[in-house]
C-alpha cells in the first residue's frame, strides 16, 4: 500500500507547485498594473485637488491664513449674487431640459412615428459641438443685431435668457441619451395588464411608464444640473453682466491673478457638483431592474393621434437644433456681421484672423487622438483589473471608489488644481507643464469616470463562468484577456475611444487654464477670437470642431457596425 501511494504523492507536488507559481505570476502582473494605475490616480486626481484645497487656506505669499479667504469671499455681496444666479440657471435649465428630453425620448421609444433614426441623430447632434457654438449662434439670432431679435420682445439675450437657451441646447443630448436608455427597456406584460383592467392610456402613463423610468429621470435631472452649474463656455460668451460661479473663477484667476480666491471659488463650485454626484450614486443604488428573463420586451402599437403628436413634437425640437447649428454655419460664412452679409470663406483663413493660425485646430486633433489612444487603454485595463482581478480585493475596491471621483469634479476646478500642483519647480513632474502631454493627462482624468463605467458595464456582461473555467484549466489571465475579453468588449472599447475623442475636441473648461502658446486648443481659440470681437472667425473655428467631431462619430458608427458583425455573433444565438 505504501509503495503504491508514494508515486502518486510525488507526481502531485510538481503540479501543485506549477499551479501556485502560475497564480503568483498572474497576481504579480495584477499587482503591478494596480500599483501603476493607483499611482496615476494619486498623482493626477488626488494631489491636484489637495493642492487646490491647500491654496484656498493660504494668502498670496503662501502663508497659512486658515478660513480668512472664505470669510472674505462670503462677505462680498456680489458673491451671493453669483451663487444665486448659478442655482437659478441650474434649476431653470434642468426643469426645461427634463421636460423636453423626456418627451423626445418617449417619442423615440414609445411611438411608431416615422423617421426615428433621423430624429435620434438630430437630437444628439448638439453633443458634437462645443458649448461655445450655441452661445455664438444665439448672438447671431437674438443679439443686438440678430436676425430674429424681435422674438424676444425687447428682452436682451445677454444674460439669464441667453445662458438658459444655450445650456438647454447643449445639455439636451446628454439628457436624451439617459432617458432613451431608461425608457427603451420595459415589460410588455405590465401594459397588457393595464389594458385588461381597462385603464386609460393617460392613467397607464402615470401608473406604469413614469414609475418604471423614475430613476432614469432623476439621474437625468442630476446630470443636467451638474453640467449647467459647472459650464463655463456659454456664460462667458453670452452671459453679459450675469455672473455665475464658473465665470467668477475665470475672472479671479485670469483677470485678477488672485489664485487663492480662485481656489476658494472652486471649492464653492465643487460643493453643488459633489452633492449632485452623491445624490446620483444614491439613486443608482436604489434602482432595481424591472426587466428579467421572463419579461417580454415592450413594442409600441401604431396610434395615429399619438404618433402624429410625437412626430410634430420631435420635428419642432429638431428644427430648433437645425436652426442653432445652421445659424452658426451661416454666421461663419458672413463677411462682417451684420453690416456686410456677403458670403465668403475669409473667416476660415485663420492665419489672418489670429496669430495662432490653424495650429489650435491641429492641436485639438492631436489632443483628441492621444486622449483617445492613451485614455482608452488606461481606462479599459484599469476597469479589467478592478472588475476581473482574482486577488487584492481591498485595493481593487479602493480604486473603484477613486475612479468615480473625477465625475464629481468640474473641469475648471480640476484645471486650477493642475496649476497649483504642477506649476511648482520643486515638483519633478513640472516638466509636463505647458506640454501637449499635460493637456492629454488632464482630459483623460476629466472624462475618466464615464469611460470607466462603460468598460465595467461591458465586463460585467462576460459570464463569470468563463473566468472560473480559465482558472480550472490553468489558463494564464493575460491569455484569457487577449483571447476572450478583448474581442468581446471591442464595441465598448470603441465607444470609450469615440467618447474621449469627441469630448477632447469640444472641451473648454478643463483646459482653459493650463494650455500654453504652443498647445492652445481650438475651443480656447474660439473663446479668444470671440473676446477679440472676431465673432465670424470664432464661429468658423467652432464649426470646424463640430465637423471633426461629426466625422469621428461617423467613423465610429461604421467601424462599430463592422466590429459588431465580426465579434458579437454570440449575442444573436
Amino acid at each position: 500500500m505504501d509503495t503504491m501511494t508514494t508515486p502518486s504523492v510525488a507526481t502531485s507536488k510538481p503540479s501543485a507547485h506549477s499551479y501556485l507559481s502560475r497564480i503568483s505570476r498572474d497576481n504579480l502582473v495584477l499587482f503591478g498594473l494596480l500599483t501603476f494605475i493607483a499611482i496615476i490616480m494619486l498623482l493626477f486626481i488626488v494631489m491636484p485637488l489637495w493642492a487646490m484645497m491647500t491654496k484656498s487656506v493660504q494668502n498670496s505669499d503662501g502663508e497659512f491664513v486658515g478660513l480668512a479667504n472664505f470669510a472674505l469671499y462670503f462677505s462680498q455681496p456680489a458673491i451671493w449674487h453669483s451663487i444665486g444666479n448659478t442655482f437659478t440657471v441650474g434649476l431653470i435649465v434642468t426643469s426645461i431640459v427634463g421636460l423636453l428630453a423626456f418627451g423626445y425620448a418617449y417619442a423615440l421609444t414609445r411611438s411608431c412615428m416615422p423617421f426615428k433614426g433621423v430624429f435620434h441623430i438630430l437630437g444628439t447632434a448638439p453633443i458634437l459641438a462645443p458649448s461655445l457654438l450655441p452661445a455664438i449662434s444665439l448672438i447671431f439670432l437674438f443679439g443686438n443685431q440678430g436676425i430674429a431679435k424681435e422674438l424676444l420682445q425687447g428682452h436682451s439675450v445677454y444674460g439669464l435668457i441667453g445662458i438658459s437657451m444655450g445650456l438647454v441646447f447643449w445639455t439636451f443630448p446628454h439628457a436624451l441619451m439617459i432617458l432613451t436608455t431608461s425608457l427603451r427597456t420595459s415589460d410588455a406584460r405590465l401594459y397588457e395588464a393595464s389594458r385588461a383592467l381597462k385603464t386609460s392610456p393617460f392613467k397607464t402613463f402615470f401608473v406604469v411608464t413614469l414609475p418604471a423610468a423614475k430613476y432614469g429621470l432623476i439621474s437625468t435631472l442630476i446630470v443636467v444640473f451638474t453640467l449647467v452649474v459647472c459650464d463655463f463656455g456659454v456664460p462667458k460668451v453670452i452671459g453679459g453682466n450675469y455672473n455665475v460661479l464658473a465665470t467668477d473663477i475665470f475672472k479671479q484667476v485670469v483677470g485678477q491673478q488672485n489664485f487663492s480666491m480662485g481656489a476658494v471659488t472652486s471649492i464653492v463650485l465643487l460643493i453643488p457638483a459633489l452633492l449632485a454626484f452623491v445624490a446620483d450614486r444614491w439613486v443608482q443604488k436604489k434602482q432595481k431592474s424591472l426587466f428579467d428573463t421572463r419579461s417580454v420586451p415592450y413594442q409600441p402599437e401604431p396610434s395615429p393621434i399619438r404618433d402624429g403628436v410625437c412626430l410634430i413634437y420631435c420635428s419642432v425640437i429638431s428644427l430648433a437644433v437645425i436652426a442653432v447649428l445652421g445659424m452658426a454655419v451661416y454666421g461663419s460664412l458672413v463677411t462682417f456681421w451684420p453690416w456686410n452679409k456677403a458670403l465668403t470663406l475669409n473667416n476660415y483663413n485663420f492665419a489672418e484672423m489670429s496669430t495662432y493660425g490653424w495650429s489650435p485646430f491641429f492641436n485639438s486633433i492631436s489632443l483628441a487622438t492621444w486622449t483617445a489612444i492613451i485614455g482608452t487603454g488606461l481606462i479599459f485595463v484599469g476597469a479589467y483589473c478592478i472588475e476581473k482581478g482574482r486577488a487584492f480585493a481591498a485595493i481593487r475596491q479602493a480604486m473603484q471608489m477613486l475612479s468615480v471621483v473625477p465625475m464629481a469634479v468640474p473641469g475648471m476646478v480640476l484645471g486650477l488644481g493642475y496649476i497649483f500642483y504642477f506649476n511648482d519647480m520643486n515638483n519633478p513632474l513640472n516638466v509636463l507643464y505647458g506640454t501637449l502631454a499635460f493637456l492629454v493627462i488632464n482630459t483623460v482624468v476629466h472624462y475618466y469616470t464615464v469611460g470607466h463605467m462603460t468598460a465595467i458595464t461591458a465586463l460585467k456582461q462576460i459570464p463569470s463562468e468563463i473566468e472560473a473555467t480559465a482558472a480550472s484549466v490553468k489558463l494564464p489571465q493575460y491569455k484569457l484577456f487577449f483571447k476572450v475579453t478583448l474581442p468581446v468588449c471591442l464595441p465598448a472599447i470603441f465607444d470609450i475611444a469615440s467618447y474621449l475623442f469627441i469630448n477632447a475636441l469640444t472641451t473648454t473648461s478643463a483646459v482653459v487654464f493650463i494650455y500654453s502658446t504652443d498647445t492652445i486648443p481650438a475651443s480656447v481659440s474660439v473663446l479668444n477670437m470671440d473676446d477679440a470681437g472676431q465673432t465670424g472667425a470664432a464661429a468658423a473655428m467652432a464649426v470646424m470642431i463640430m465637423i471633426s467631431a461629426a466625422t469621428a462619430k461617423l467613423v465610429h458608427m461604421t467601424l462599430g457596425k463592422w466590429l459588431e458583425n465580426k465579434t458579437q455573433a454570440w449575442r444573436k444565438r
